[in-house]
């Protein structure tokens, strides 16, 4: 097979055409009965031109670090200035860093196997993660809130709507902290500095940015994938003389409103938004809905379907018996990886997308009987109409044609995350909303009154940016302090080119120390499924721990070199699929290959429901294998 070099450099084996299959190929039979009205191999050509003048040859580079002039993207805003309190020293069993999901899961779970002395470290005011920082207008899960918030039997708690809003997401995260007593000896407003294993005491040493020194026994780390705001390195952007704010530090004291709108500080303002992904399509109905003017400034198109969201229903409610929450998260977990349900419980468009595009490939006799070009030619195809039908929805809803035909997104399901959402498309209609397309270049230069684009100056009030959050920069990096482990070894040198792990959770020359996350585990679609069993495996390995007297559990070279080893040979070969992908991060920003720290480079190739039930079985086997116990 032939290959090509694309604009980004990469190397990639150039498909078949389509046309180019005999007569009596299954793949000639499908383009021949389903009448397509298009042309795949036209498509695929404009998929791949639509992706290459996307791409900017400093990949990553084009993102800066937020410091010096640069921290009001960073600073809470959702605190009182001028806290303080005095340094804290202790001893403890525990110590949890971060309050999201991911810490809250943890130490509940660390709560019901009888651990009593947990402290977590939280830099925000309170608990909540990114539902606690991400609190713009219309901030909402896009999935479904019965199977996304976790422990609901437990709190006895009910979701007011299918799909929970940012307000009672965090009001669910507060309630976990309060039913397991986390606020107690919880430190908040307080980052970590340094943390250090130290080898006569068997203890963890952590400092703080509020001079606390705490010794712990076990570390949890569970510091996030979606917390540290990124920022487009665009020439100018301190010189902005109005107002400017990034999404997940929304600034109400100038908007005015809530989470819910009513945004009448922007009544007689000229806003701006860079970024159209999840975030900024669910603020960008409220803009455009309460601003004088909302220019929307867009590099790529998000590919948006059908969102849906409606009440609870009582009647539901009373019908659901013990254990429907985990019934149901593994109903979701089993169809969005592929696999067949008799019922769909959850019935949504992450179930619809997953049977249509993944649940059958290659299940069938006809296509076992294929070779692997017709399949994938096949499955091509079915992308290609899935994409067709969304973006015959921009047609449908949008009333200015060049609008629409901007607002289309041009590239296979799955490159980018799909999004969900009734009311942005419906936004451009507004005579006060302009769509800015920059036909993949993205901002130019940034000015004192406002931004440039194509030459043409746009003056504004209010400039927001709606750019996302680092990934794929490394752990020390997103979480802003080093980890020293036995010898002076330093996690950000060791995992340099990649996380070195077993399960995803122990590394060897960090002892008593346990990672949460998204690397070399089961990624699952609702990230609190993933966090969930992560916590109940490591409470099981706390709770044998104290149970057998051991002082130090550290996992063995052998067994993590195992681990990485069929973290490789259960890889999935997508590293091409995603090289014909539009720039994001799930391609390294296009610059080809997977940066070591992509967290879909890591993934446990088997998926999240094989990769569960080895963490069950290890259990199971009693013998904590591969940790090498003191």
């Amino acid at each position: 097979m032939s290959t090509t070099k694309t604009a980004s450099g990469c190397v990639l084996a150039d498909q078949r055409k389509f046309s180019d299959f005999p007569d009596t190929s299954p793949v000639a039979e499908k383009l021949a009965s389903g009448k397509l009205g298009f042309d795949p191999d036209q498509l695929r050509a404009k998929y791949a031109s639509e992706r290459d003048k996307r791409i900017r040859p400093e990949g990553q580079g084009q993102y800066q670090d937020m410091s010096g002039e640069l921290d009001i993207f960073i600073n809470d805003p959702f605190v009182k200035p001028g806290f303080e309190r005095e340094a804290v020293e202790r001893d403890v069993d525990v110590l949890i860093v971060g309050g999201g999901f991911g810490g809250l899961l943890g130490a509940a779970h660390l709560r019901e196997a009888g651990v009593k002395d947990i402290c977590i470290i939280e830099k925000a005011g309170d608990f909540g993660g990114t539902w606690y920082w991400n609190r713009y207008p219309g901030a909402q899960c896009d999935v479904e809130s019965y199977l996304y918030l976790p422990l609901l039997e437990k709190l006895g708690y009910m979701p007011k709507e299918k799909y929970s809003f940012g307000p009672e997401i965090l009001d669910h995260s507060l309630a976990i902290a309060k039913k397991y007593d986390l606020y107690d000896g919880a430190l908040l407003q307080t980052g970590v500095t340094d943390m250090s294993w130290d080898e006569g005491s068997q203890r963890w040493v952590v400092t703080t940015d509020r001079g606390d020194v705490l010794k712990a026994r076990f570390i949890s780390l569970a510091t996030g994938i979606l917390a540290k705001p990124k920022l487009p390195r665009i020439a100018g952007i301190t010189d902005f003389k109005g107002h400017v704010f990034h999404t997940s530090r929304w600034d109400f004291d100038y908007t005015k409103g809530s989470t819910a709108g009513d945004l009448t500080g922007l009544k007689d303002k000229r806003v701006g938004i860079i970024g159209t992904g999840p975030t900024a399509l669910q603020c960008i109905p409220h803009l455009g809905k309460d601003s004088k003017e909302l220019f929307v400034f867009q590099r790529t198109p998000s590919a948006i379907d059908v969102r849906g969201n409606h009440a609870t229903n009582p009647r539901w409610v009373d019908s659901l018996k013990p254990g429907w929450q985990a019934r149901r998260m593994k109903n979701f977990n089993i169809i969005t990886n592929g696999g067949y349900q008799e019922e769909d419980l959850v019935n949504d468009g992450w179930t619809d997308l997953f049977r249509g595009l993944v649940g059958s490939e290659g299940k069938s006799e006809a296509q076992k009987s294929m070779s692997a070009e017709e399949r994938e030619a096949i499955k091509e195809i079915a992308h290609f109409q899935k994409m067709e039908e969304v973006r015959d929805r921009v047609d449908a809803i949008v009333v200015d044609k060049d609008t629409a035909e901007n607002l289309k997104a041009y590239y296979r399901p799955f490159c980018k995350r799909p999004c969900f959402h009734d009311d942005y498309l419906k936004t451009f209609n507004r005579p006060n909303v302009t769509l800015v397309d920059t036909d993949g270049k993205g901002v130019e230069v940034i000015t004192e009154k406002g931004v440039v684009i194509a030459g043409v100056e746009y003056e504004l009030d209010c400039l927001i940016v709606a750019t996302g959050f680092e990934t794929g920069e490394g752990f020390t990096s997103a979480s802003g302090f080093e980890i020293n482990g036995r010898d002076g070894s330093k996690l950000s040198e060791k995992w340099a080119d990649g996380p070195s792990t077993m399960h995803g959770m122990f590394s060897h020359g960090f002892p008593n120390c346990f990672f949460m996350g998204l690397f070399q585990t089961g990624l699952t679609v609702s990230l609190p499924h993933t966090l969930n069993e992560q916590a109940e495996h490591i409470a099981y390995v706390v709770g044998q721990s104290k149970e057998r007297g051991l002082d130090v559990v550290e996992v063995s070279q052998q067994r993590q070199d195992d681990w990485g080893a069929t973290i490789r040979s259960k890889a999935h070969n997508n590293e091409e699929f995603f090289n014909t992908c539009t720039p994001g991060y799930y391609n390294n920003e296009g610059k080809g290959g997977f940066n070591g720290h992509n967290f879909l480079t890591n993934q446990y190739g088997g998926g999240p429901i094989e990769f569960f039930e080895i963490l069950k079985n290890w259990r199971e086997e009693g013998g904590m294998q591969g940790l090498e116990t003191t």
